[in-house]
């Protein structure tokens, strides 16, 4: 079920917002109260993801509030482009445009992120891993929403976009009750082998399907095929999955930069012969969760005899890394990232400008723009 966000109370206000819009709330009612309309925009191009914020503005305003939604919620909104205009009392407004634009700004943003990379993926599904890297219980919360809005918008366009998240709080954002996931290597080095702990998990939660990290004894391939073997049955069924996380620090078991590049030239010869930079050679065959390691992987499965075993890929999912594994056509059958997070912070900042005061369009030079676009500037 959705629910809306409604921190801080109407009371809290004054105590959260900026203190010269106190100020202002104490000189309008002062001097006279007024009607204005404010445009909200973004200066770079998002995803609407409005939701949070608009409910926010319900609950501690109602319907004393005028909210026109500009770009409904999953549209791509250009630079600039107001995403809402909000009218009403001045006095009852000055007070709200810090609160409001937290809870706008980098909701749209982390949604265009999640947009971006179920579209460059879009055969392979996506779970949200994003709590651990918020800054608390309403980041998490908002965070969760904008995949979920991200995910929507690009399964439109035929991307399967995400079908879960990793904790019972937010799972209500992808319509479910609970979170998804089965094991950290905390874990596995509590059972003491990945064998181990896999029987631990398949004996406690004996009905569910079974994900098993296999990097923490650097053991990547010779973990996986073992507890394929130990569990034939879920093999079988395709019900267990492999999860890979190799860290940046080293390449995954049996790799190295030569035999990267000769996995690669196996099954995506044209990934390693175009121009590359740094980056994308390292996801490509670089330590970690690169391509190469994704392919090695799905080698020794087969070779092994287990096919139906899927493979997770995790760590440092973005856009970027997503646009490669897209172009080296590497065989994931889930990814698990946060990393639709806002990465540069400072573009998350949304503006909210008045536009009108009582009917008549005044707005700071430079900011014409933001008046409507159908020929009238009085909104």
């Amino acid at each position: 079920m959705l629910r809306a966000v409604a921190t801080p109370a109407a009371e809290e206000i004054p105590r959260h917002t900026d203190s010269y819009f106190t100020r202002t709330r104490r000189i309008v009612e002062r001097f006279g109260d007024c009607t204005v309309t404010y445009a909200v925009f973004m200066r770079r191009p998002v995803v609407s993801a409005p939701r949070i914020a608009i409910d926010w503005l319900r609950a501690v305003r109602g319907d004393a509030v005028s909210i026109e939604v500009m770009h409904p919620e999953g549209a791509v909104v250009g630079a600039g482009d107001p995403i809402l205009y909000i009218s009403g009392s001045f006095a009852e407004l000055a007070e709200l445009e810090t609160i409001l634009l937290q809870k706008l700004g980098p909701t749209c943003v982390a949604a265009w992120n999640a947009w971006a990379m179920c579209l460059e993926l879009p055969h392979v599904p996506f779970l949200a891993m994003d709590a651990r890297h918020c800054a608390g219980t309403e980041m998490a919360e908002m965070m969760a929403y904008a995949a979920s809005v991200g995910s929507r918008a690009a399964q439109a366009q035929g991307a399967k976009g995400f079908i879960g998240n990793a904790n019972d709080a937010t799972a209500h954002w992808f319509g479910a009750n609970r979170g998804r996931g089965t094991m950290p290597h905390a874990l596995i080095g509590y059972a003491g082998s990945t064998v181990r702990a896999a029987e631990m998990f398949r004996e406690t939660f004996p009905e569910d399907d079974l994900t098993v990290l296999v990097d923490y004894f650097g053991k990547e391939v010779t973990d996986a095929i073992a507890v394929a073997r130990r569990f034939p049955d879920l093999a079988a069924e395709g019900r267990l999955a492999v999860r890979l996380d190799t860290h940046g620090g080293r390449y995954m078991e049996g790799l190295d930069p030569p035999s990267s590049y000769a996995v690669l030239e196996r099954h995506a010869p044209h990934a390693i012969r175009r121009y590359r930079s740094e980056t994308e050679l390292k996801w490509l065959v670089g330590t970690g969760v690169s391509a190469a390691a994704i392919w090695r992987m799905r080698e020794a499965l087969d070779e092994a005899g287990f096919p139906r075993v899927r493979i997770v890929g995790s760590s440092g999912f973005s856009v970027e890394k997503c646009r490669v594994m897209a172009d080296a056509k590497a065989p994931l059958d889930l990814v698990g990232t946060g990393s639709f997070l806002p990465e540069i912070w400072s573009e998350t900042y949304a503006t909210a400008d008045i536009i009108a005061y009582d009917g008549v369009a005044r707005v700071k030079v430079g900011r014409e723009f933001l008046f409507r676009k159908n020929g009238a500037r009085t909104p």
